[in-house]
Formats: C-alpha cells, structure tokens, sequence
C-alpha cells in the first residue's frame, strides 16, 4: 500500500466516523446532544475536506480547480442527495410512502447521472 493511499484510509475513515457520530447526536432526540452532535460533525466534516487537500497535494496536484463542470458536477451530486433524503424523510419520517417513494427514485436517478457526467459515455 502506498503512503498516500494509506494516509487517505486513515483520514477518511475518522473523518466519515465524526461526521456519522456528530450526525446521529444531532438527529436523535433520545441522545439530548444537538449541539455536541453539530459540533463533532463539523470536526468530522473539516477532517474529510482536509483529507481531499492533503490527498492531492500528495498526488502533486493543485488543491482544488474550479470549472464549470465541477462546479455543475458538485451541485448535482447536492440535488441528488438532497431530493433521496427528502424522499426518504418522508417515507421514514411524514407517513408519506408513496410520494416519498417516488421522490427518492428521482433522487437516485440523480445520483446516477453523475456516472455519465463524471466518466461519459464511450
């Protein structure tokens, strides 16, 4: 395993365990522990963006390059995301199943638009 692969296994998995733990602190009322949750998610969340810079720089890349097409690439992963966690909060959350079923698959046909746009098509 190379030092950089083993670095970014290293940070993104404490990253990715704050950020689950600060969310579920935050989201689980029975935990009484909104704002310890907000903070330990926002720690997690600055490791896992701090693991993308150390990442390229050890790849002797720019940190970050900004084009249109990662721009129009990151805010389609946003909506994706965001439309699949509606869906689903309204299934798990407002009884809504039906409509929240239908807007989770929207969600994920989002989500999987992103390979054509990030690979294209061949």
């Amino acid at each position: 395993m190379k030092k950089k692969d083993f670095v970014t296994l290293i940070m993104s998995t404490i990253g990715g365990i704050l950020f689950a733990l600060g969310m579920c602190m935050a989201l689980l009322p029975e935990w009484g522990a909104m704002t310890q949750g907000i903070v330990i998610g926002v720690i997690g969340a600055a490791v896992l963006l701090a693991m993308v810079l150390v990442r390229r720089k050890m790849d002797g890349k720019p940190a970050i390059v900004f084009n249109g097409k990662i721009i129009g690439t990151t805010l389609l992963g946003i909506l994706g995301a965001v439309v699949f966690g509606v869906g689903m909060c309204m299934t798990m959350i407002w009884n809504m199943m039906v409509p929240g079923i239908i807007v989770g698959i929207v969600g994920i046909v989002l989500l999987l638009c992103l390979i054509p746009v990030i690979k294209g098509l061949k």
